[in-house]
């Protein structure tokens, strides 16, 4: 009988016998050390990207990795050589993220229920997928323009009670007095960010006839050019509420109040009170923008609030419609951010390219030369860390063909191109001991060699040990 340690020395032999039989010209390693760490030997493939999914993935998006390079588990699958995790609202936790993770990404805009900070202390960047659901959010939005200006919801309950009772054929005509409100055409909507749904309301909500101001201290070039031009910009949140008989807010949640750069709470007592008297504010972005206690004293004197977030102290009151969390809930925008996080992931594994990070810089490099070889490093934001790796690939007598080097707060991030020398003898090129001299670069998080088959080719830097 085999006994376990004779199994996993024969079985770590196979696997890197075949990834150098599948690698054209470069020898790595790959999974080195005691397999415990790397979880489930049994049914890994070592020529496939394993992805891990928690939650419900739409099934279109999930059919943007190729099923001959990615392994895609659900929750219910063990998945613990993952390299990637792709998630909607599941509140993930450190230890559910195991150490061959490269990458995680959030079905969705918001990234509250994934450890951003510590991710990025780990060198994992966080993807999003921004503008993906901005329509279903954008139409629930106008959803709660009507809502908040015709009492709809009171009608609906008001015509089922009398139904109950058999008088609403009796009753129609006459209670209709009951539930007046006003049009919306002519009246001024204020928007609170102007990123993908903000645009995309100020445009609906014009062609209603409706005018517009608007307050986006970020707003970028392509936004502006989507807004429709009779947009009045202002300088500050309070400006917009003293102009607007609407407010809708479309701006993240930033944990920490506004005086440290956060959104908790931003829109508080103070900026209450420059809104109109009966003003409707529309918050669909997210609850805890807004202080609920300033808020029902602002209701108590007629105002009225329409959001899809809970409230404890709202829920019940007359002038407040909450909703369940409903700005997402369609099938096409379940698809569109399913596919946007798949293809995000892929680019990132297949090419090292970040796009919508919400921890790591924006970082393309030209596609990968014929006969070279594409190297990522991920590093702590601190001075001289190019050089020393710059340094390691003249070392090694390595040509850089091209490299791009970005950084965003306390994380780096490089992409390097390297010529593959020629080999008369048909030979490989043996990366082993430069990826490991790199990687173990004091300030060094992780390591990445893109060539050959999937999954393989990357190291990380745990607290001074080399785990590749």
């Amino acid at each position: 009988m085999i006994s376990a340690i004779q199994k996993t020395s024969r079985n770590t032999s196979f696997l890197v016998s075949r990834v150098r039989a599948l690698t054209n010209k470069v020898d790595v390693d790959h999974y080195r050390g005691d397999w415990k760490q790397y979880g489930d030997i049994e049914n890994y493939h070592p020529e496939k990207f394993q992805i891990k999914t928690f939650n419900k993935i739409s099934k279109l998006g999930l059919g943007e990795f190729p099923t001959d390079t990615y392994d895609i588990r659900s929750q219910e699958v063990d998945a613990k050589n993952a390299h990637a995790i792709l998630l909607r609202s599941y509140k993930i936790q450190e230890d559910e993220v195991p150490l061959t993770c490269r990458a995680v990404a959030r079905c969705g805009a918001g990234t509250n229920n994934v450890p951003v900070a510590r991710m990025t202390e780990l060198g994992i960047p966080v993807f999003n997928t921004p503008g993906a659901n901005a329509n279903a959010v954008k139409e629930l939005v106008v959803c709660g323009l009507l809502l908040g200006s015709r009492k709809i919801v009171d009608g609906i309950v008001h015509m089922k009670d009398l139904g109950r009772q058999g008088l609403a054929k009796e009753r129609v005509e006459k209670d209709k007095a009951l539930f007046g409100g006003r049009e919306i055409k002519d009246k001024t909507l204020g928007i609170v960010g102007l990123g993908h749904i903000g645009a995309s309301t100020a445009r609906d909500a014009r062609g209603l006839g409706m005018q517009l101001c608007g307050y986006d201290p970020h707003l970028n070039v392509e936004n502006a050019l989507k807004i429709p031009r009779s947009l009045s910009l202002e300088d500050s949140i309070s400006g917009v509420c003293t102009k607007s008989d609407y407010i809708s807010l479309n701006i993240p949640y930033i944990k920490g109040s506004p005086a440290e750069g956060g959104t908790h709470g931003i829109i508080d007592r103070d900026i209450i009170s420059h809104m109109k008297s009966d003003a409707v504010l529309l918050n669909f972005a997210r609850g805890e923008l807004v202080d609920s206690a300033a808020l029902k004293d602002f209701l108590d004197g007629g105002g009225r609030y329409v959001s899809d977030f809970p409230d404890d102290l709202l829920w019940d009151h007359p002038n407040a419609i909450i909703l369940p969390h409903l700005g997402a809930s369609t099938a096409e925008a379940e698809d569109a951010a399913a596919a946007m996080a798949a293809n995000t992931i892929r680019d990132y594994l297949e090419h090292g390219t970040i796009n919508n990070s919400v921890n790591f810089p924006t970082t393309r490099l030209n596609n990968r030369p014929k006969n070279a070889v594409r190297v990522t490093i991920v590093n702590k934001n601190v001075p001289g860390m190019l050089a020393h790796i710059t340094e390691a690939f003249g070392e090694s007598e390595l040509n850089i063909l091209q490299q791009i080097n970005a950084s965003r707060g306390t994380v780096a991030y490089n992409v390097v191109d390297v010529e593959l020398p020629e080999n008369k003898d048909g030979g490989v090129v043996c990366f082993k001991k430069l990826q490991e001299r790199i990687t173990m670069v004091d300030g060094v998080l992780s390591s990445n060699i893109i060539y050959g088959p999937a999954g393989k080719g990357y190291a990380r830097n745990v607290d001074g040990s080399y785990f590749v």
